[in-house]
């Protein structure tokens, strides 16, 4: 699980870096939560592979903790499995019972820090290596304060994450100073349910729901109280592993033309590759895709085309598959409708291209 919450790992889908157009990435996160989450659901006897389908992962992806996960998609699971279980409250009893060590290095950088401050800048740096779609913004005057941003990510579609985040950020910022800390001020900008009180016990002050922020405020002075482990010459070290690790991040950035070609690819069979679907599972709306697709000159229907186009050459040119199987793995229920369209793109039907390429039929 260490690995789930830290490693840098591979994004889900694993879209391609490097194209000469690009736009923000699709946030992700190590999915370390979202597992969390399932290894509950296993615990209760729950399906989890359909709960899974629901959010649009597979289950492969889940089991593999190498692989990210969009935030999109963590926080559906965390939906699904908080209705399952009917657990109202699944982030804060997730943040509450695992291990803290599971976070991986910036924990560990956390807890080799020299002041609580300086814990904490160093969270607010490296917190995006684990979830790309939450900012962790640190400030210190008469107060100090941690606050959670959401990144390309509606923050009105989730509780169960940022309440798993303050309650994760409270125990670190207790274990690492060996104190009961307790804030000035606790924000969070959804509703309370009727669970709730839990966390404010939890907290030892009372939350303020249906803020303006999600935040959790200290007194100034907390800032500089010393990190029980800290070791600056460990943290100096982790501090450069982190960096690189944030470079790979930077790395991973894609085109949202790649992005929308990658899930094409899992829809088509299915003849789901509609720009309602694309969008959903890249946890936008479609009125959102269509505009970012705008702006790089392109639109939805014709990546689509020109991706059924691609897809049609290679695999006719390939002579392994019959032609009435391309047209059903391009998303086509009748062949003349792919004959019709391959005609259109290159002015031979499917069959000559296939001969003219020198593959069987």
């Amino acid at each position: 699980m260490a690995r789930a919450l830290a490693d840098g790992g591979r994004r889900r889908p694993s879209f391609q870096a490097g194209s000469e157009q690009s736009f923000r990435a699709i946030p992700s996160a190590t999915g370390g939560i979202a597992r969390l989450a399932c290894d509950r659901l296993r615990e209760a006897g729950r399906d989890v592979p359909a709960v899974a389908a629901k959010a649009g992962v597979g289950i492969e992806a889940l089991d593999d903790p190498a692989v990210r996960l969009e935030v999109r998609a963590q926080i559906d699971i965390l939906d699904l499995a908080a209705a399952e279980l009917g657990d109202d409250l699944l982030g804060f009893h997730l943040a509450r019972s695992f291990d803290l060590r599971e976070i991986g290095l910036a924990y560990y950088i956390m807890a080799s820090s020299e002041q609580l401050a300086d814990a904490l800048r160093n969270a607010e740096r490296y917190s995006r290596i684990a979830n790309e779609g939450v900012r962790l913004r640190f400030s210190l005057d008469r107060t100090a304060t941690i606050a959670l941003d959401y990144v390309d990510i509606d923050r009105r579609s989730d509780r169960h994450q940022v309440e798993f985040w303050l309650v994760a950020l409270m125990r670190i910022c207790r274990q690492v100073t060996e104190t009961r800390l307790t804030p000035r001020q606790l924000t969070i900008r959804h509703a309370a349910m009727a669970s709730s009180g839990e966390l404010g016990a939890f907290f030892g002050h009372d939350v303020e729901f249906g803020a303006g922020a999600d935040a959790i405020v200290f007194p100034g002075a907390f800032a500089s109280l010393p990190i029980v482990r800290r070791d600056v010459y460990l943290n100096r070290l982790l501090r450069r592993y982190a960096e690189d690790a944030l470079a790979a991040g930077s790395n991973r950035r894609t085109s949202i033309r790649a992005a929308v070609e990658e899930a094409i690819t899992q829809l088509l069979p299915h003849g789901r590759a509609h720009i309602a679907e694309v969008a959903r599972q890249l946890g936008l709306s479609s009125r959102t895709l269509s505009r970012k697709l705008r702006e790089q000159g392109v639109s939805f229907a014709g990546i689509l085309s020109e991706f059924r186009a691609a897809l049609a050459k290679r695999y006719l040119a390939e002579g392994e598959l019959p032609v009435s199987e391309i047209a059903w793995l391009l998303g086509y229920r009748e062949l003349s409708s792919m004959t019709h369209a391959f005609k259109r793109w290159t002015g031979l039907t499917p069959r000559e291209f296939r001969v003219s390429e020198g593959a069987r039929d």
